[in-house]
């Protein structure tokens, strides 16, 4: 018997327990550079710990993945957050668990509506990288410096994610 994770629409209140949702929604917080911008502010607040931990940005690239997937490994980051945002219009996978006394618990899933990034909290397994469309590129900001800053844990038996395989 396979353990399965539904995929559902990422929202805000849904994610809010392992962070935040990056999109602009909503009415802008003001306007800016001669009234020609508008900003979303305060959308995360990026979290660093450890002595000499400082806030990074960073691109990525990333290969696509295809649904059902067997999730088989998460990660964590116990000394700062970690934000991923889509440099393109595509959907993305997001998958994450609960803590359960240092282990992932079952993970939950979301997809992304192409205009949406999140911030994981520290501490909060998550899984990889995940396009489902084709290579993506994400913006990324995290904490950079000494420590050891990931956990990763395989599952003994993996979780598949999505739609039933044919």
């Amino acid at each position: 018997m396979s353990r399965r994770v539904a995929v559902e629409a990422l929202t805000a209140a849904a994610f809010a327990p392992f962070g935040e949702v990056l999109e602009i929604a909503g009415e802008p917080d003001f306007a800016f550079n001669a009234g020609m911008a508008e900003r979303w502010a305060g959308l995360a607040f990026p979290e660093v710990a450890g002595e000499g931990g400082r806030v990074a940005i960073s691109l990525a690239r990333a290969a696509p993945y295809a649904l059902p997937l067997a999730l088989t490994l998460v990660e964590r980051h116990p000394l700062g957050s970690q934000a991923f945002m889509p440099l393109s219009s595509a959907p993305f996978l997001v998958v994450v668990a609960t803590d359960d006394s240092g282990r992932p618990g079952q993970p939950l899933a979301f997809l992304t509506n192409g205009a949406q990034g999140v911030n994981y909290r520290r501490n909060v397994w998550h899984g990889v990288l995940t396009p489902l469309e084709g290579t993506q590129d994400f913006l990324i900001v995290d904490r950079s410096g000494p420590g050891v800053n990931l956990e990763e844990h395989r599952f003994s038996e993996p979780w598949m994610i999505g739609p039933e395989a044919p």
